[in-house]
């Protein structure tokens, strides 16, 4: 995600970075390069013309600190604009723009979008956040004209169980008002609609989505939008949001090869904020929307509160305990040593999280990590009877040939992972047990970060 843009930035910043002083000459050199990164990166040309007037205007108009270089003043300056860009200036950029719920249950949530945007992927996300939140979602299955639509809602809701309300035969606005009497009767207080998509937007599907948003009157708008589309997806966003007047945007597809340009641009042609990110086809994806953030990554700076939020709905301080316990009465086994593994997939790609780290980001950039060497570690512990996952003393070399036939790998492979448990065995061994009290508050939400 903006791995392209990302790089040309930090080409740019180096060279300013190497001057004495800023001056109208090296701010301009400077804000040239930067222009052109944003165009190459599908930026809209007026959104990317108004962002170097304004970052031009502050850098020139603004005193250097003393305790910072010229460079990391235009760094921050281009944070900040950054941040406004995509925050718009009406709310903090470390927050993000929340959705609105009635005071009156069922909330409303009517979603729209071109098909292939991930829309109805996106419903379900959506349902299994209301529902971490302590919400009690159903979805309503209101796309009736691409094939097999309803059946992979119902799917998605059986794997998250969130109720899923269809009436075959019926037409998509009674689907959608059906569904919501549906809701009200059972107690759900929130709403999901999903709508038909088209591969173009045309007058039948406005009219019809238009209708099912007179009708049901819905408390939130959410526009679903392809982040890898570009400049097709501001120009879509534009047309949905004349007609409907959507009250957010939801950026998927963040993982994949795009550019950047519509997360850039979106929100200053249309006006209304982004309120959702989904990076990946996992229901558990789906990541509220921080400018501040967003910024940061784009610059290379990393996220470290995201990161830290990922582990916490991973990890608590009970569960932290528990593994202090085992460590200071030298407990720590190779099943405990699988339940972390385990635990960092649930938070994400590795590259993923390897680049909110500070530094790390730029440096992987033009390096494979290799995902499946998880896989091949859980084989093999997997294939371990519960006796030697317990007391890995026993690991004669028959016993790891047979680990490693029964994995499907080599002994050089099973005398790795051993290697790994032990290291890392003796590394939560060193651990102070105040140390790790510390690190459990850290990741969870009563905590504080210093």
């Amino acid at each position: 995600m903006f791995e392209d843009l990302t790089a040309k930035l930090e080409n740019v910043f180096k060279r300013i970075r190497g001057e004495a002083r800023i001056t109208d000459d090296n701010i301009a050199d400077a804000l040239r390069d930067v222009r052109r990164a944003l165009l190459d990166a599908d930026v809209n040309v007026n959104v990317a013309r108004d962002f170097i007037q304004r970052v031009q205007r502050t850098a020139t108009g603004s005193d250097v600190l003393r305790s910072i270089s010229p460079g990391q003043q235009i760094v921050k300056i281009i944070h900040d604009e950054l941040t406004a860009l995509m925050g718009g200036g009406d709310i903090d950029g470390s927050h993000p723009t929340e959705l609105h719920f009635s005071a009156k249950p069922p909330t409303t949530i009517l979603v729209a979008g071109l098909q292939g945007s991930g829309k109805t992927t996106f419903c379900a996300k959506l349902a299994q956040w209301l529902k971490a939140k302590g919400r009690n979602p159903e979805l309503v299955a209101a796309d009736i004209y691409r094939p097999a639509a309803v059946e992979q809602l119902k799917t998605l809701g059986a794997q998250i169980n969130v109720a899923v309300f269809h009436h075959a035969g019926a037409d998509a606005v009674a689907n959608a008002v059906e569904g919501v009497n549906d809701a009200r009767m059972n107690a759900r207080d929130v709403v999901i609609i999903d709508t038909a998509g088209r591969l173009a937007i045309d007058e039948p599907m406005m009219r019809e989505v238009a209708e099912i948003k007179a009708r049901i009157a819905p408390t939130e708008i959410l526009f679903v939008v392809d982040s890898m589309t570009g400049q097709d997806a501001v120009n879509t966003a534009k047309a949905f949001h004349d007609r409907l007047d959507f009250d957010g945007i939801v950026l998927t597809k963040l993982d994949g090869d795009t550019r950047g340009g519509a997360a850039l641009s979106i929100r200053a042609v249309v006006a209304k904020p982004i309120k959702f990110v989904s990076a990946g086809e996992k229901l558990d994806s789906l990541e509220q929307f921080f400018p501040e953030r967003m910024a940061s990554r784009i610059l290379g700076m990393g996220d470290v509160v995201s990161l830290v939020e990922k582990a916490q709905a991973q990890y608590d301080e009970e569960t932290a305990e528990k593994l202090e316990q085992k460590l200071r009465k030298n407990r720590f086994t190779l099943e405990d040593f699988l339940e972390q593994l385990q635990q960092l997939k649930k938070m994400g790609s590795m590259k993923e999280l390897l680049s909110m780290i500070p530094g790390i980001g730029s440096a992987m950039r033009n390096m494979t990590v290799d995902e499946s060497a998880f896989v091949r570690i859980e084989c093999i512990i997997h294939s371990m009877t519960l006796e030697e996952r317990r007391n890995p003393r026993i690991l004669n070399g028959s016993r790891r040939r047979r680990i490693a036939a029964g994995s499907g790998t080599s002994v050089q492979d099973v005398n790795k992972v051993l290697k790994q448990f032990e290291d890392m065995q003796r590394m939560m061994k060193n651990m102070s047990s105040g140390k790790m009290r510390q690190l459990a508050r850290q990741f969870t939400p009563s905590g504080r970060m210093n």
